[in-house]
């Protein structure tokens, strides 16, 4: 049983659910990512469950939650919302106090948040209107090569010639797919190909200022996308420890800040 009050942060998106449960020193004591399904409010609360059993907490010990994403106001047991784009700044800002660009490959989308000195955010972009680029772009691709997603990463570092696509769509590059495997292309240079696409598409939203933050479940299970990035855009790259969990943790720092304004 936890001793000190807890502030969670729910972000429930519409491919991946997590929740995040902070300390009042603000330490990550638990955390759950699941697949959001068709029940948003169920998924929170299994994400919550576990998230206090890991932390060796009840539910009475949570002090505020804030809950954030595309399904935030499907939380049951969130005190208030905040938008996703103020979450996952204030997420990345924590454990990068300086002038960033903000780059968050997400399930559905794509985000890119410019934040100054200060925190206070400059911009920002978002790609919502095709699902290119996105985690669903991916996910779409390794079941057309009838390849696990976790295994794409892997593959990606394997090739030695990389393929390039010349379509963003997701069902013209689908085709593109299919014409290179009947080429001969080996799978490795079609996967980079892939990754490349990504993060082309992501370069070409935007430009970046300061230094450079990527986050998101992609770059949380893709470390190699990153390193693409990296070598394309020619600058470091910095990813928080907990990378899918950005938003969560924007979530829980701006529940303990209302829970203090709250008490004076």
């Amino acid at each position: 049983m936890s001793s000190k009050p807890l502030f969670v942060g729910a972000d429930v998106g519409a491919s991946r659910t997590k929740v995040v449960v902070l300390d009042s020193e603000k330490n990550i004591v638990g955390h759950c990512v699941k697949i959001s399904g068709t029940d948003f409010t169920s998924t929170a609360n299994l994400c919550l469950d576990t998230s206090l059993n890991m932390a060796g907490a009840e539910e009475s010990d949570i002090a505020k939650t804030i809950s954030t994403g595309y399904g935030r106001k499907n939380v049951s047991f969130a005190n208030d919302t905040v938008t996703e784009i103020g979450c996952h700044a204030k997420g990345c800002y924590h454990y990068f106090p300086t002038a960033i660009s903000i780059i968050d490959i997400g399930g559905q989308d794509n985000k890119i948040i410019k934040l100054d000195e200060n925190g206070k955010r400059s911009s920002f972009k978002m790609n919502r209107k095709c699902a290119a680029g996105t985690g669903a772009f991916l996910e779409e691709m390794s079941a057309r090569l009838d390849i696990p997603l976790e295994k794409m990463d892997e593959l990606a570092k394997q090739s030695e010639d990389m393929v390039k696509l010349g379509s963003y769509c997701t069902v013209f590059s689908a085709t593109e797919v299919l014409e290179n495997i009947r080429n001969g292309k080996k799978l490795p240079d079609i996967v980079k190909g892939l990754f490349f696409s990504v993060i082309r598409r992501i370069t070409e939203m935007d430009s970046f200022t300061g230094k450079v933050v990527m986050t998101g479940g992609v770059v949380a299970h893709n470390p190699f996308l990153v390193e693409m990035m990296r070598k394309l855009i020619e600058r470091e790259i910095l990813v928080p420890e907990y990378p899918q969990f950005s938003g969560a943790i924007g979530a829980a720092l701006y529940a303990m800040e209302k829970e203090l304004v709250d008490i004076n």
